[in-house]
């Protein structure tokens, strides 16, 4: 069976070597990149099944990449966790926005990171498992075909996007908290990153348009999926 490949575009050599010494380690096939450039046409070439894309690259900047990521008709679902050293809301979310699925900061340890990539890569397995499409008035999500509709109208969502609408349209009428979001949905419960979860659902419902109300807020607890009348 091959091993699951995984792409690092990061140009601090020290760090590039750390992370693909212990992803190595971990069982996965690294493919290196010291620049936005490279990262992007390695990814085109390699089609790797993961992105660890750092956000300050020379040349093509992480955000530039992710964007064209994005865009490509072939790689455009492949899940894409960026490595930062800023920590600020805003800069995770413009990552959010333009199509990352999760973050990590720096400095990071090689745990937790072994552990994001564990979990996302976990997660996609498990999405390839045949499931019949979810339908409301308004809303189709078929799993199988990874596509949702809004009135007929084709939705682009990210890997973590969908996942996250999935699951709650799975359970609707049932409160999830960020805590078991964080859990079913990015495969871990580190503490803290609960505000992720806010994120993606305000995201998620900025593309989801007159479909949005159908994510309910219940405040002080969690989300829940609306119940059809």
């Amino acid at each position: 069976m091959s091993r699951q490949s995984i792409l690092v575009v990061e140009d601090e050599r020290d760090i590039l070597d750390l992370v693909d010494f212990n992803l190595t380690q971990a069982g996965y096939r690294v493919i290196r990149a010291g620049d936005g450039l490279e990262g992007f046409r390695l990814a085109r070439t390699e089609r790797p099944d993961l992105i660890l894309l750092d956000l300050m690259l020379p040349g093509l900047d992480g955000k530039e990449v992710c964007r064209r990521v994005r865009q490509d008709g072939e790689l455009k679902t492949t899940p894409i966790i960026m490595l930062t050293a800023k920590a600020e809301e805003v800069d995770r979310i413009i990552g959010f926005e333009i199509g990352a699925d999760d973050y990590i900061t720096k400095p990071f340890s090689v745990r937790e990171l072994a552990l994001r990539v564990q979990a996302v890569l976990r997660r996609l397995e498990a999405e390839k498992a045949p499931a019949g499409p979810f339908k409301t008035e308004m809303l189709t999500i078929d799993p199988e075909k990874h596509r949702v509709t809004v009135k007929d109208e084709p939705v682009e969502l990210t890997a973590t996007e969908f996942k996250l609408l999935h699951y709650l349209a799975s359970n609707s009428g049932r409160v999830q908290t960020r805590e078991v979001l964080l859990d079913r949905v990015w495969g871990y419960s580190f503490e803290g990153y609960s505000r992720t979860v806010d994120t993606h659902v305000r995201r998620l419902r900025q593309k989801l348009g007159e479909a949005q109300d159908l994510i309910e807020t219940v405040r002080g607890v969690g989300y829940r999926f609306k119940e059809e009348d």
